[in-house]
Parts: structure tokens; sequence; C-alpha cells
């Protein structure tokens, strides 16, 4: 398993905002808060829905997007 930090996702993050949208899904959330906000929305109802089915995979997959979906719309937002 490889070492993960949310300290080191954000900064990762962050970073990307310097980065062309084109080559970069983050900086074209980080350029469209709104849409960052929509996934973090989405990835959120799907982590609830695998968590009610008792999906432990799914819903290690899903807490891993809603916590970048997350930090993302943080960035965006300058939090």
């Amino acid at each position: 398993m490889t070492s993960f930090s949310l300290e080191a996702l954000a900064a990762r993050i962050a970073a990307r905002a310097a980065s062309d949208a084109g080559s970069s899904y983050t900086k074209s959330l980080l350029d469209a808060p709104h849409r960052a906000a929509k996934k973090l929305g989405e990835e959120a109802v799907e982590a609830v829905i695998a968590a009610i089915e008792g999906d432990r995979t799914a819903l290690t997959a899903e807490a891993a997007d809603v916590l970048y979906h997350l930090l993302v719309v943080l960035q965006a937002g300058g939090v």
C-alpha cells in the first residue's frame, strides 16, 4: 500500500493550479468551481450508496474520490 496524506494531496492540488487545464483534470476543476462542487456532491452520493450496500471496496474508492474533490473545492474557494 502506498503512503498517503491529505496534506500531500492538498499540496499536489495547489501545485496543479499553475498547470494547463488541457493536461490537468485538477486544473480544469479549479477553473470551474461549480463543476468541482457538483462532482463533490456526486461522489458523496456514491459513497453513501456504497456504505448502505455494505460494499467495502466501492466505499473505499468513493471515499478517496470524495476527499479529492473536497480538497479541490477547498482550494478553489481559497480555504
